[in-house]
């Protein structure tokens, strides 16, 4: 069973930072498995919308809105990805989750909030 975690979340004002982190974890679980992975986020009375994923050898794929602010980055050794955003802005704020797919397997983060005040 693959388990994730995120975690980084917190309050911000706008044009400040935060960095995400999302773990994984499982018996035998490395995220170089993964076909790909995400990460997603969820306003307040919006539905959940992809912000960034990447495959598994591929280059990462930004939403619009997040394109030279947010940045994804793994780390290997610690079955760790990052997503680092910057320049925040109070329509960032949201719910942000992690997700994985091990095909025909998805798995989701229970996620971690940002807001980000004006």
């Amino acid at each position: 069973q693959v388990q994730l975690v995120e975690s980084g979340g917190g309050l911000v004002q706008a044009g400040g930072s935060l960095r995400l982190s999302c773990k994984a974890s499982g018996s035998g679980v490395s995220i170089n498995q993964f076909n790909a992975m995400a990460w997603y986020r969820q306003a307040p009375g919006k539905q959940r919308e992809l912000v960034v994923t990447f495959t598994s050898g591929g280059s990462p794929n930004y939403a619009d809105s997040v394109k030279g602010r947010f940045t994804i980055s793994r780390d290997n050794a610690k079955n760790t990805v990052y997503l680092q955003l910057n320049s925040l802005k109070p329509e960032d704020t949201g719910v942000y989750y992690c997700n994985a797919e091990w095909r025909p397997l998805s798995f989701w983060g229970q996620g971690t909030q940002v807001t980000v005040s004006s």
